[in-house]
This record gives structure tokens, sequence and C-alpha cells, in this order.
């Protein structure tokens, strides 16, 4: 018989498994932060998503909306859309709803960096879109702010989530887009 009519050896299949095994352990590091940095984005956008529709309410309805955390101080808890009626007892015609809310997020937390909307004035976290759409604290000044997510596999992965002057949403990796996340 001839040696190149002979099929692989056992010893050259182990090499090769081998060597395969060996690719996958290195890549998966890899994919574990792919897949923490994939929840990270689908949290932000859902969160970026109730937001505007907090806001489109506001404009629809014409009265003031909140997206708040739930338990009234921390967004890891998730967070609500409802009307700002506590926030403006002077509008009688406004009805307290709830329309959204998300619950727990983990693996994903809010890191405490940022202000995390918390109006100077009353000392709540949340937004309140006013009838005109606009973010606006109890006083009347605006709300331009951010929000920091982490992942708990993590912890140096972060994304921003920052509320520009003129109401535009943007998700900010400070790894990637040092500068544009200032």
């Amino acid at each position: 018989m001839n040696r190149q009519e002979q099929g692989n050896s056992l010893l050259e299949l182990m090499a090769v498994v081998l060597i395969i095994a060996i690719m996958a352990v290195m890549a998966l590091p890899r994919l574990h932060e792919h897949m923490a940095a994939r929840e990270i984005e689908i949290i932000a956008r859902r969160f970026i998503a109730h937001a505007q529709f907090a806001r489109a309410q506001a404009l629809t309805l014409g009265i003031p909306v909140r997206i708040a955390p739930l338990a009234d101080n921390l967004w890891d808890d998730g967070w609500i859309v409802k009307s700002g009626c506590n926030d403006r007892p002077s509008q009688p015609a406004c009805i307290e709803r709830f329309w959204v809310s998300q619950g727990d997020i983990a693996p994903v937390y809010f890191k405490g960096g940022g202000k995390q909307f918390i109006d100077p004035h009353t000392s709540k976290r949340g937004i309140l879109f006013n009838a005109a759409g606009a973010a606006k604290t109890a006083q009347g000044g605006f709300v331009a702010n951010r929000l920091i997510l982490g992942h708990e596999r993590d912890h140096a992965l972060e994304r921003h989530l920052i509320l520009g002057s003129g109401g535009r949403w943007r998700i900010c990796d400070p790894v990637k887009d040092h500068r544009a996340c200032r």
C-alpha cells in the first residue's frame, strides 16, 4: 500500500482538534465582551425609545410626562413612563396615567457617573417633558444630562446615554469616542 492512499492517523486528527480547541478558547473572552456590549446597547436603545415615547405623549396629550426610576431613586430597578401630574398640580385637567415600564435590567446597571437626571430643585430623578416636548426641571430650566451604563461581566465596558439641549439622544462609547462623550 502506498503512503498517499492511507487515511489520517489518530495523532494527526488529535492535533487538528487541539488547534481548533485552542482557537476557540482564545476567542471566548472576545465573544463575552461582544455579548456584554450588545446587552448594554439593547438596554440603552430601549431606554431612549421609552424616553422618546414619553416626549411624544407629552406633545400629543399636551400634559407633562415623566420617565422616572421605578423605585424613585435607582434606575437599576427599571423605569416607568407616567404622566407628570404630581409634578404640576396646578394643571386641573391632568389625569395620572402609566404607559410603559421596564423592570430589572441585570446584568446591565447604571453607574454613578453623571448627574443621572436629578432635578436640582426637587432632588427627584427622572426626565419631565413639558407639553411642548422639552425636558425641563420643575423650575423651568433645561435638562441636558447623561446616564452611564455598565455591565457586571466587564466593569470597564460602559456606554453613555446623552440627552442634548435640542432633545436629541445619542449613545456614546467613551473608549472609541472619548471626545464625543464629553
